[in-house]
């Protein structure tokens, strides 16, 4: 695989939902050993710390539910910036931090490439498709928002003006199995491509990820993931605080992963909402880095296995 110049940004954010643990998740990857997991596979690492959201002041929401809007939109003003500072030096992998951080992550990568006059493109690898805005949500939390946003849904008057639409056919969600009926709504008159887990059980999963890959290599396209632990099955991968049964297994997850550094398409990276307050002993932080290292190159014959004792 081609060497890069990984950027870790830590993104404590914590203001997406209610049920607090998430800002824990940034320190959790380093101490799993996610620079090292890097290095290893040849690649360079910076690790530029953990971030903080602007200060700002806005309007009180339209929908009395929103959970913290002025810390949220601190945070995508802070992400959106610090993609933008990054992505000219290199990868960009985001430690969240609850999903409300990718507001600014692809906001900003997709500004970025805007700049470069390239398409972009995003993976959506999650249970759930974010689609919500402020006033739509009925939990108030905006961790259920960041797509919501980056398409140019109405609502997020309070949010950063988009500095580039990203366009919805150029979204792919895979693993989905929790989509209420707002969410329903938008999408099914979308083009948006979903990937639900009956079409995984049917299909199997690198089939239509594959045909994903082959339209953004087709257009020479940037491409963002955004990764969500809950994407994986809870057995696996229990530090989340929106568990879904029927998520992916390990052997799918690193599959994804794997055909995704075949396609060298990636140029930046979401790994979020860790809860290590809900972790049994640093289990979905190691597989989180292993996934990782697995979109970096590393490939099963040279897997290690971890002491068990």
């Amino acid at each position: 695989m081609t060497q890069k110049h990984c950027i870790l940004i830590g993104a404590p954010v914590d203001c997406g939902k209610r049920r607090q643990g998430c800002l824990m998740g940034p320190d959790a990857y380093r101490t799993a050993g996610i620079a090292e997991a890097i290095t290893k596979l040849g690649h360079t690492v910076e690790d530029v710390g953990n971030l903080a959201p602007a200060d700002v002041t806005v309007a009180a929401p339209k929908n009395p539910l929103v959970h913290k809007l002025a810390e949220n939109v601190g945070w995508t003003q802070t992400l959106m910036a610090a993609a933008q500072e990054a992505a000219p030096r290199g990868m960009p992998i985001f430690l969240g931090g609850d999903h409300a951080l990718a507001a600014g992550t692809v906001a900003g990568m997709a500004a970025h490439a805007q700049k470069l006059g390239r398409p972009f493109f995003a993976l959506w690898l999650d249970a759930h498709s974010d689609i919500h805005t402020p006033d739509t949500s009925d939990s108030g939390n905006l961790h259920g928002t960041p797509v919501g946003y980056v398409t140019g849904r109405d609502g997020f008057d309070a949010f950063p003006p988009l500095p580039a639409k990203v366009e919805t056919q150029n979204i792919c969600m895979i693993g989905l199995r929790s989509v209420d009926e707002a969410e329903h709504a938008v999408l099914a008159g979308g083009d948006v491509e979903l990937v639900d887990m009956r079409r995984i059980d049917e299909e199997g999963i690198s089939t239509p990820l594959k045909a994903f890959l082959e339209r953004v290599a087709a257009v020479d396209g940037m491409l963002h993931v955004s990764l969500d632990v809950d994407f994986l099955d809870p057995s696996v991968a229990p530090a989340v605080g929106t568990t879904v049964p029927g998520g992916a297994t390990v052997r799918e997850g690193h599959l994804v992963m794997e055909i995704l550094s075949d396609s060298e398409l990636v140029t930046s990276l979401d790994l979020v909402e860790l809860n290590p307050f809900l972790d049994d002993r640093g289990t979905t932080a190691n597989l989180m880095v292993d996934l990782t290292a697995s979109l970096l190159g590393r490939r099963v014959f040279d897997r290690p296995t971890r002491d068990k004792k």
